[in-house]
């Protein structure tokens, strides 16, 4: 049985003519009548009843037309997703990220995404950056929203985002009443840090900004995630630098304030395999450079 002697019963019993679905499929009458004819011997039993002057279904004609539709609905939607697959408009992508980049970027890809490719499947998985390019490299991942990326051949990258770190104080504390604050106020003052394991990006970035400064505040807690850090500063521990898109998680208590006289700067670099045999991923990344470009400064006020 092949699926042009179903699409040449399917129109005979919609035509219940011979001449019409011949002209409807575009051919002479008397291969259409072979293909209807072999399909008959195929099944052991006759679709229609002939006569010189009528064309009817049989029983086993009637039984059979609804399945032959559905095969050849079937056929043509497997076709179509074929060919979308081929060209990324359907697909599956696994999109590692931080928790930081969870606050703004991350959830502006993926609306981007449903937007341009409704069709593609993309399932999240949150992990440090570390672990974002080790899963990467080892093929768990398709694609990375990471601080950190990892050297090795076979990677391709594209810098998403740099946005600025920012002092995070209690509301109320002096600081917070300024409309910038140099790092040397933080001489002394109680202050989390990030923790050197968990959070090695921004501990080793802030640590070496506050070393250049001559500044020493005094680390009363680490914590490895922003959210963290922030749930403790708001609890009156001290004073945490993040970054800007922190302000995001919108808590209460919390000020936010520019860093002056400091060009930190906290990178976002979007990450996959090369060469890309995933035409999702591909398609992914074409949506991601249509977007508009990043800030490269994000408003603290």
């Amino acid at each position: 049985m092949e699926l042009r002697q179903l699409e040449c019963f399917v129109a005979v019993a919609e035509e219940l003519h011979f001449g019409r679905a011949a002209a409807r499929l575009r051919m002479t009458q008397p291969p259409l009548s072979r293909q209807v004819q072999m399909l008959e011997r195929s099944l052991g039993v006759s679709l229609f009843e002939r006569s010189s002057r009528v064309v009817a279904l049989t029983a086993a004609g009637r039984s059979f037309l609804r399945d032959a539709r559905h095969l050849l609905e079937f056929s043509a939607r497997a076709a179509m997703q074929a060919q979308r697959t081929a060209t990324g408009a359907a697909g599956h992508v696994t999109l590692g990220f931080t928790a930081v980049a969870a606050y703004r970027l991350m959830p502006a890809i993926v609306t981007q995404a449903r937007r341009e490719l409704p069709d593609v499947d993309i399932q999240l998985r949150e992990m440090v950056s570390i672990d974002l390019g080790r899963h990467l490299v080892a093929g768990e991942l398709d694609v990375v929203l990471a601080r950190h990326l990892p050297r090795p051949e076979g990677l391709g990258h594209r810098l998403l985002e740099r946005e600025p770190l920012v002092l995070a104080a209690p509301r109320g504390w002096p600081l917070a009443r300024l409309k910038s604050v140099p790092l040397q106020a933080l001489n002394g003052q109680p202050f989390i840090a990030y923790s050197p394991n968990e959070g090695k990006y921004f501990h080793e970035r802030i640590n070496a900004a506050l070393a250049q400064a001559g500044v020493r505040p005094d680390v009363v807690q680490h914590a490895s995630q922003t959210h963290t850090l922030l749930a403790l500063v708001r609890a009156g521990l001290g004073m945490g630098i993040v970054p800007a898109s922190a302000r995001e998680l919108r808590l209460d208590g919390l000020h936010f304030t520019a860093l002056a006289d400091c060009a930190l700067r906290a990178d976002m670099y979007l990450a996959w395999r090369t060469p890309q045999d995933n035409p999702a991923v591909r398609a992914l990344l074409d949506c991601v450079a249509r977007m508009p470009a990043a800030s490269q400064s994000t408003s603290v006020s």
